[in-house]
C-alpha cells in the first residue's frame, strides 16, 4: 500500500478522503483574516476633514505715571504786594505706549476749580490754602510748552499729543503763577492726568 493510501490518522484505506491535513484549517484562517483586512481597508478608504481657527487679539496699550520729581512745586515765596511777577515751576509725567500708537494727554482743572473750559485761559486753575477759613485760593496755570504760551487742558486742541515708542517717554508739565500777594501758609491743588490712545 502506498503512503498516499494511508489516512492522516495512520489507518489503511483504499481511498483516503481528500487531504484534511493540519494545513487546511490554517489556510482557512489566513483567507478569513485577509478578507477582514480587505473589509477594514475598504472602511478606512474614506476621509473627512474640518477646520478651526487660531486666534489672537492684540490691543494698543498705554500707561501714564508720575515719577520724581512728580509735582509742579513753586517752592516757598515771600509775599509781595503791588507787584506782578512770573513764578515758574515744572513737573514730569511718564507715558509708555505701544510703538507707533498715537496718544494724547489731558490735564483736568484740579480739585479746586468748578470746571475747566475746553480752551483754558489764565487763572482757570487754583491752589487752595490748606487751613485758612474762609477758603483762600491762588490762581495758576499749566502749559504744554516751556515758553508757557500754550495752555494745557483736558480736551480738543488743549491736549498734548505724541506717538508711542514702546519705551518710557518723559513729558514735562510747565506751571506759572503771577501773584503771591495772599495770606501766608501752604497752598495746593491735585491734577488728574489722563492718557487717551
Amino acid at each position: 500500500m502506498h503512503a498516499q493510501d494511508r489516512c492522516p490518522d495512520g489507518s489503511c484505506c483504499k481511498m483516503c478522503p481528500p487531504h484534511q491535513s493540519e494545513e487546511q484549517p490554517m489556510k482557512k484562517a489566513i483567507v478569513s483574516a485577509l478578507s477582514l483586512l480587505t473589509v477594514a481597508a475598504a472602511v478606512a478608504a474614506g476621509t473627512d476633514s474640518t477646520q478651526f481657527k487660531v486666534l489672537l487679539k492684540i490691543t494698543e496699550s498705554c500707561t501714564i505715571s508720575a515719577k520724581a520729581p512728580t509735582d509742579v512745586d513753586f517752592g516757598s515765596q515771600a509775599r509781595i504786594t503791588g507787584t506782578s511777577t512770573n513764578y515758574d515751576a515744572a513737573g514730569k509725567l511718564i507715558v509708555n505706549c505701544s510703538d507707533g500708537t498715537p496718544w494724547s494727554i489731558g490735564l483736568d482743572g484740579g480739585v479746586n476749580s468748578a470746571s475747566l473750559p475746553a480752551t483754558p485761559t489764565a487763572g482757570d486753575r487754583r491752589m487752595k490754602h490748606t487751613t485758612a477759613l474762609p477758603a483762600v485760593y491762588v490762581p495758576y496755570d499749566l502749559y504744554k510748552d516751556s515758553s508757557r504760551s500754550t495752555f494745557w487742558g483736558n480736551s480738543g486742541t488743549a491736549l498734548k499729543a505724541g506717538t508711542g515708542t514702546g519705551l518710557d517717554q518723559t513729558i514735562d508739565v510747565y506751571g506759572r503763577l503771577t501773584d503771591v500777594n495772599y495770606p501766608a501758609g501752604n497752598y495746593q491743588d491735585t491734577i488728574t492726568a489722563t492718557v487717551i490712545y
